[in-house]
């Protein structure tokens, strides 16, 4: 029983600091835009800015990256997003897709170059 608690600590620990505050933005967020157009300038907007820095986020992930995944050279890590770009927009815009094939495409690269 003992080591049952002390296994639990730090996933106690990942929900109160890392996923509830996080929800109590997102549940804020869902009350608040209840009534908003979804073509009104100021939502257009944040949409715009939202998927700026999704690119940025991303483009450091693929250009400059650290730890395990900087073993792995940059043309596998370039091909991979745009195999998983292709993706999302052959399988009609799934994130899913999109996701699963780039992710396929990094795991063969690292395996192709022995990572």
């Amino acid at each position: 029983m003992k080591l049952m608690l002390a296994d639990i600590g730090p996933v106690f620990a990942l929900l109160l600091v890392g996923f509830l505050p996080n929800e109590i933005w997102r549940l804020a967020g869902l009350f608040l835009v209840r009534g908003l157009d979804e073509k009104s300038q100021i939502i257009i907007w944040v949409r715009a800015v939202a998927t700026a820095m999704l690119a940025g986020v991303l483009a450091q992930l693929v250009l400059s990256t650290t730890g395990a995944l900087a073993l792995i050279p940059v043309g596998v890590r370039v091909g991979a997003a745009v195999i998983g770009f292709t993706a999302f927009l052959i399988a009609r815009r799934s994130v899913f897709a999109g996701v699963a094939a780039g992710e396929l495409a990094v795991m063969a690269g690292a395996y192709w170059f022995g990572v």
